[in-house]
């Protein structure tokens, strides 16, 4: 009878003390920018490590202006397949769920907008130059569709979406609650929690009751290679790569054998073109960058005078402008960036290319070539080969003629360190 009285005990304690451990902590990743790459990279580890601990949940502190649709479509279906609840929360005040936003906020488990916030404008963006009619509505019905089956699934608001989609309407904070596309707001992790605390959501294993009040946060933060990708994913840093890159291979060229500019350059434009994968890139625009480069490269061999490094730099600006293919201005290249870029570019390629065209008309000064129409004397009588005395110094020399010694002569030529003179009339003397 005791042993079954303590037994009882046990149990009652254990089933007392399971949701502290499920509300034992909650892992937490920030999404601040554009989504792509990086950002799936980061969040599929955090979704990992949130199953492999047994956390409560993970939850997606979300501001973004929107991103890559084939990037956000991965990070929705990993949330839709999680085991683990997935609670996305827009944030801070100020914040926003844009375009790729209110993918990942309609596909989460359980979400929540801060004040002053707002979620919407979810109309595709295309992927490398303008689309057709026909492939808009394709495009844009495919996203309708995505969308709908994930506010079934979440029991969303579905005439909204559509709107968003198809309209690019959007909404605030307030409104979002009230027209059931969110579920709640929180100005802070501690109501958040409180307020998704025992909801009951559905993971890929089944029904699953939120116990998250009073859980520890745990922030997923971006490791170190993370976050030095997710610079070189920035618009602006991918043009400054290209148009470094270019320079690069230009010095090379201009400097056969310096070997560091040619692998400085050829890794910033192989790094700029994987970049390049996470962004919405307008094809034109890389073609007339790629067309600068050439243009670039062509001016070392084909003398142009600068017209080469003129269209370059114009093929440059212009590809600058039309590289991102996005209406967001977080997403495009800053045209500060693309003048200040394009200036420091024109800048180098008309001084070096003043320098090579410098060069192609200065005469040589060195060497016997540096000699050839001076005026010597003969130091020693030449009869077929002898000694003149010129520019300071003696130099064997053959003559057509016999040549007296102190007599004046003319350097026509010289091969192999043996200048070739002729004498001087007393008419080319005076």
């Amino acid at each position: 009878m005791k042993f079954c009285k303590i037994l009882i005990v046990l149990v009652t304690a254990l089933m007392m003390w399971a949701p502290v451990v499920r509300a034992g902590s909650v892992k937490v990743i920030t999404i601040d920018g554009p989504i792509g790459a990086i950002t799936l990279k980061h969040f599929e580890r955090a979704l990992k490590q949130a199953e492999s601990d047994d956390a409560a949940a993970l939850i997606v502190k979300l501001n973004t202006p929107g991103g890559v649709m084939e990037t956000t479509l991965r990070i929705t279906t990993a949330i839709m397949n999680s085991t683990v609840p997935v609670i996305v929360w827009v944030a801070p005040s100020g914040g926003r769920a844009a375009s790729a936003g209110v993918y990942i906020t309609y596909a989460a488990h359980v979400a929540a907008m801060a004040s002053s916030t707002n979620i919407g404008s979810a109309t595709p963006v295309s992927m490398g130059g303008e689309m057709d009619s026909a492939m808009v509505k394709k495009v844009v019905n495919d996203a309708v569709a995505n969308l709908l089956g994930s506010a079934e699934k979440r029991g969303r608001n579905k005439t909204w979406i559509e709107q968003a989609v198809r309209q690019g309407a959007s909404l605030p904070y307030y409104a979002a609650v009230d027209s059931n596309v969110v579920d709640f707001l929180a100005e802070d992790m501690d109501e958040l929690l409180a307020k998704a605390d025992g909801r009951v959501v559905e993971t890929r294993d089944g029904s699953d009751t939120l116990h998250v009040a009073g859980a520890t946060p745990e922030d997923v933060s971006k490791t170190f290679a993370e976050q030095v990708l997710e610079v070189l994913t920035n618009p602006n840093i991918i043009f400054i790569l290209f148009s470094l890159g270019s320079l690069g291979l230009a010095i090379e060229l201009y400097n056969p054998g310096a070997i560091f500019p040619g692998v400085v350059g050829a890794i910033c434009i192989i790094v700029a073109l994987f970049a390049m994968q996470t962004l919405p890139i307008n094809y034109a625009g890389l073609a007339l960058i790629i067309l600068a480069i050439v243009l670039f490269l062509l001016e070392i061999k084909v003398t142009s005078y600068g017209m080469l490094t003129v269209g370059g730099i114009v093929s440059l600006f212009l590809g600058g402008l039309m590289l991102i293919d996005s209406p967001e201005p977080t997403l495009r290249i800053s045209l500060s960036v693309i003048i200040t870029v394009t200036l420091c570019v024109a800048a180098f390629l008309v001084f070096a290319v003043g320098h090579v065209i410098k060069s192609y008309r200065k005469q040589v000064t060195t060497g016997y070539e540096g000699l050839i129409g001076q005026i010597g004397k003969v130091a020693e009588r030449i009869d077929r080969e002898g000694m003149v005395y010129i520019a300071g110094a003696l130099w064997k020399a053959v003559a057509d003629e016999a040549i007296e010694k102190g007599a004046p002569v003319k350097i026509v030529s010289g091969q192999h360190q043996i200048l070739k003179v002729e004498k001087l009339s007393d008419s080319k003397e005076g």
